[in-house]
């Protein structure tokens, strides 16, 4: 196709033609550089052209310095995924060991962006990812809906790779630290799925559930490991399937009450490093049988004033029978509010009762200090927090995929999501940070951190790496270890300076200086 005169006398570079690739657009016209003349005997030279240098555009010719928009970023966000990456290069490192590096890496993507942006959904996550430098991280992976779909049944199809990994786990748990065993319900109306039941709670709910059952290391401060069970069944019987799937060998099990030791008898036998540590029912008959209402002591260094008891039973298991004044009042007061609105108040029902407000006895295979054995349980609320974590900062409540491998595959991310979430929590409250702030205020802060993609691998913050960053969230990503603080300059010195010492000053001589004999008679002369 001829190009139009008008085309062909704009100005452009020496050496070049401009063609006509007869499609309209803007790359209408492009000019190509000529490289060569191929010379033919007998006949007229034939040029030979090189590529594509530049279009004519709306009369003006535009050379191809200007980037397209499908150019790479120049800039990403930061702060949050390298404070989730500063808490998970292990975890990676145990994924590894167990699946391919491109499954790993598409593990710690999807359950890293879950962490920092907790909303995000299956349409959303290759968005995330693209603008965070999470793709920089674990690059290379595709995160469109449909493949992280078929992700997620891979993943709960190989039961094998998702044991191994909990096994590994469970088996660097250290045999004194203890282990809180408890479940949570997660609402799943899913009809293509067997793991969606109604549970006993969700019948009056009106919705299916499935349950998550989760083994956590208090002292870490971590979960050990997790599995998905149908939303009917009972605690005490998965308690058993957990136990033996997960092949927990140590530590000390911190369970509640519906995780009665009796379900996993033939497992403790097995398992000599394995004890338990479990309340009992507060109409138990071995509470008076043994007397553990008379208290003999008052618990030290609690915070709380706890009154003790701990009794040896038959089959060398213990009793400790604990009451706080202060759970004691919240109690009773919770108790005659509920009379008072009811109008049915009863002295001899209340005095019956008033003795047990406060108490808890727990049954136990290990003879432990009273004082241990409280904190034990107490500090077993930090297992309450992560499914709170779960459930709310993580928005992990409810199941948004079908299928029973697609759950499973799920939840096992939302496992290792979990786990990075405690991380970040126990790494910011040693910073003394959530002293100022929410844990997800801090998020949100670090969100805001973007930086160069081409600036320094270990950032500083006064390397011009950064983009639009404040001078609050320098401060936070300094406290965390995410940025170099800038050198402070040393200190002036204050006061007088210093006088010099007599000796070290040249003595200068008093009056006037004596005239040389010798240079006198030299003058005369």
């Amino acid at each position: 196709m001829a190009v139009p005169e008008s085309v062909r006398k704009v100005p452009r570079p020496i050496n070049t033609i401009v063609q006509d690739n007869g499609k309209d657009g803007p790359n209408r016209y492009p000019v190509r550089e000529r490289i060569s003349v191929t010379y033919i005997s007998g006949g007229n030279p034939q040029p030979r052209n090189g590529k594509v240098i530049g279009h004519i555009v709306d009369g003006v010719y535009v050379p191809l310095g200007v980037p397209s928009t499908k150019a790479e970023p120049d800039m990403l966000s930061y702060g949050a995924c390298a404070f989730v990456r500063s808490v998970s290069r292990d975890l990676f490192a145990e994924l590894l060991g167990v699946y391919t590096p491109k499954d790993a890496y598409t593990i710690m993507a999807i359950a890293s962006l879950r962490v920092i942006k907790p909303e995000v959904s299956a349409k959303r996550l290759a968005t995330q990812y693209q603008q965070s430098f999470i793709c920089k991280f674990y690059p290379g992976i595709g995160l469109s809906e449909n493949t992280v779909s078929a992700f997620l049944q891979g993943i709960g199809r190989d039961g094998n790779r998702r044991l191994a990994f909990y096994h590994k786990r469970a088996a660097s748990v250290v045999s004194d630290h203890h282990v809180a065993i408890d479940g949570m319900l997660k609402q799943d109306n899913s009809i293509v799925n067997d793991l969606s039941a109604f549970s006993y709670k969700a019948r009056t709910k009106g919705c299916r559930e499935i349950s998550v059952l989760y083994a956590y290391d208090i002292e870490e401060m971590e979960p050990i490991c997790a599995e998905v069970f149908p939303g009917n069944s009972i605690d005490a019987t998965s308690y058993k399937s957990f136990i033996r799937d997960n092949d927990i060998r140590k530590g000390i099990i911190v369970a509640d009450k519906g995780f009665p030791p009796s379900q996993i008898s033939d497992e403790l036998a097995e398992r000599p490093d394995l004890h338990f540590l479990t309340p009992i029912k507060r109409n138990d008959s071995r509470i008076a049988n043994n007397n553990m209402l008379a208290f003999e002591g008052v618990l030290s260094g609690i915070g709380d004033h706890v009154l003790y008891k701990k009794k040896g039973i038959k089959g060398g298991r213990f009793l400790y029978a604990y009451r706080s004044a202060h759970k004691a009042a919240i109690e009773e007061a919770t108790f005659l509010a509920r009379r008072e609105d009811k109008n049915d108040y009863n002295p001899a029902t209340y005095e019956k009762k008033r003795e047990l407000f406060g108490v808890i006895v727990f049954e136990s295979d290990k003879d432990l200090d009273p004082r241990t054995a409280y904190l034990c349980y107490d500090d077993r609320w930090l297992l309450e927090l992560v499914f709170n974590r779960y459930k709310n900062d993580e928005c992990l409540d409810r199941t948004n995929v079908q299928g029973d491998f697609s759950v499973i595959g799920s939840e096992f991310i939302n496992f290792i999501s979990t786990v990075i979430t405690c991380r970040l929590i126990r790494k910011a409250r040693e910073a003394e940070l959530l002293k100022l702030m929410s844990y997800g205020d801090l998020m949100d802060d670090l969100n805001s951190a973007w930086r160069k993609v081409d600036a320094p691998e270990e950032p500083a913050t006064n390397d011009n790496g950064w983009v639009h960053t404040n001078v609050g969230v320098f401060e936070e990503l300094e406290a965390l270890g995410l940025s170099k603080p800038i050198p402070k300059p040393e200190p002036k010195k204050r006061g007088r300076k210093k006088k010099e010492s007599v000796e070290s000053k040249p003595k200068r001589p008093r009056g006037r200086p004596r005239k040389n004999p010798i240079n006198a008679i030299d003058k005369l002369l």
